[in-house]
């Protein structure tokens, strides 16, 4: 079960590719094919988006906790940042509140940030810190799968998401 778990999720984050491939797709399209969709993303974006986030937990710890991966200094800044989401989201639902993207967007976009800049690094652009792809805990690439899916481009890749979302709840939503 756990070489399944560790084989499937690069190929989840692959169909996360194509799924925000066509949310962009429908963003574009938004008066014609990609009103349902963006309407249905708008209505559901909080529920949608406590999904995402708590899977983003269960997927970190179970690198680190089940497979052994070692979390560098950049990683445990992606972690101080989208840790807090699921409970903030949790309480959001709880007590229906519905402005929850205002207090999550800083953290989320502080969490891209720190992955946008790891997978560069990773991927071979230049480091300012000693996380790079030469020694250190930062430089172990445990997933390349795909030839780009690392585990800094799967917490990119939520950052976005989450982003797109908030993005769509606010602009989209009629509160």
């Amino acid at each position: 079960m756990v070489d399944f778990i560790f084989l499937a999720i690069p190929y989840l984050v692959l169909v996360s590719h194509l799924l925000l491939v066509l949310i962009v797709l429908a963003i574009l399209f938004r008066n014609s094919w990609g009103k349902s969709l963006i309407n249905f993303l708008a209505i559901n974006s909080i529920v949608i988006v406590f999904a995402i986030s708590a899977s983003v937990i269960l997927g970190s710890l179970y690198y680190s906790q089940i497979l052994g991966f070692e979390p560098c200094i950049l990683c445990w800044w992606q972690r101080v940042f989208l840790f807090p989401l699921p409970v903030i989201l949790a309480t959001a639902l709880w007590k229906g509140k519905k402005d929850v993207f205002t207090y999550i967007v800083p953290l989320v976009a502080l969490a891209g940030l720190v992955a946008f800049y790891q997978a560069y690094a990773n991927l071979g652009g230049f480091s300012f810190t000693s996380c790079t792809a030469v020694g250190g805990a930062c430089s172990k690439i445990y997933v390349k799968e795909f030839g780009y899916i690392t585990i800094p481009i799967m917490s990119l890749t939520v950052s976005v998401y989450i982003l797109v979302l908030a993005w769509i709840n606010k602009t989209y939503s009629s509160h």
